[in-house]
């Protein structure tokens, strides 16, 4: 493991690499939005290259945040609909940064923030303090994000987060996968969450039987996705395995979570899955919980298995 400061942002603070390096697997993690900017593996010729899409520097990030770039995203991760919700008998209105709801946690959110860092066995511990009142949501929030290497070379993401008042939180990383080549996918998960007009979940939980969504059995992943899949849990395999023909170069997703947020937009050449808690949730009663209260702990762990086949 190794830290060097790799640029400053346009108001001159300092942002530093975190490279973590173990079991054939290299990770480059930046303090600027936790991002993870590199990933390099092997093919099956055992070429080493970049599999994730990003900058070259916390400069071109800032320039560019609409994608997202292997970001560490909060306070909510998606979309918020028309921008608020209401807790506890108040409604907190938030930035419509996505038009016409909340996204990824507003104007301003955990991706554009410059986090503290210091080591952990085998990787690197970021944290910040999310004040009352930041982007509109509720409570003081302390949050950590620990990126670590097994001796396998996956990458381990784990979250936690405590609150001094009831507030929600749902976060994920939004890391855009490119294994080599055209890719092929397949989801455990046999149900999704239907979307209205403004991209916001009706409430539903329907069957992927019979529509484009159905990827239980390894297909190409195409473009134009922006779903969240309801992940089926319980099996003990994988959530997702992602893969490419070309280079033999396979990746597998497994996670605490109870979603995962497909996007695969036809104007980038890579695919994003977001391990996350279910898209509005705070205004959807039904769907699992993202309410925090203080003396709980927020906790979630996604691992990135990294193999050839």
């Amino acid at each position: 493991m190794s830290v060097e400061e790799c640029g400053r942002l346009a108001d001159g603070t300092a942002v530093h690499r975190w490279v973590l390096e173990r079991g054939g697997t290299r990770v480059g993690v930046l303090t600027y939005g936790g991002i993870v900017q590199s990933v390099e593996v092997p093919d099956r010729h055992g070429a080493v290259a970049n599999v994730v899409l990003g900058h070259g520097s916390p400069a071109g990030y800032e320039a560019d945040p609409g994608p997202y770039f292997g970001a560490l995203v909060g306070r909510y991760a998606n979309r918020i609909a028309g921008g608020s919700f209401t807790l506890d008998g108040r409604t907190y209105r938030l930035a419509r940064n996505g038009w016409p709801n909340s996204l990824h946690g507003g104007e301003r959110g955990f991706d554009k923030r410059v986090w503290d860092a210091e080591p952990a066995e085998g990787g690197v511990r970021l944290s910040r303090v999310s004040p009352d009142g930041e982007e509109g949501f509720p409570g003081r929030l302390e949050v950590s994000a620990t990126y670590t290497l097994d001796d396998r070379g996956a990458l381990r993401i784990a979250y936690e987060a405590v609150t001094d008042a009831p507030t929600v939180v749902a976060l994920t990383n939004h890391t855009y996968w490119n294994l080599g080549g055209a890719q092929e996918m397949r989801l455990a998960a046999g149900h999704f969450t239907p979307l209205d007009d403004a991209a916001i979940p009706t409430g539903e939980i329907a069957k992927v039987d019979g529509t484009r969504l159905d990827f239980r059995t390894s297909r190409p992943v195409g473009t134009g996705l922006d779903h969240n899949f309801v992940l089926d849990g319980g099996s003990g395999g994988p959530a997702a395995e992602l893969y490419s023909p070309a280079t033999g170069r396979l990746l597998t997703i497994r996670t605490t979570e109870p979603g995962l947020q497909v996007y695969a937009p036809d104007h980038l050449d890579g695919v994003a899955l977001e391990t996350q808690a279910f898209p509005d949730s705070p205004n959807r009663p039904e769907f699992p919980g993202t309410v925090l209260r203080p003396g709980e702990v927020y906790a979630s762990e996604t691992v990135y298995g990294f193999g050839i086949r």
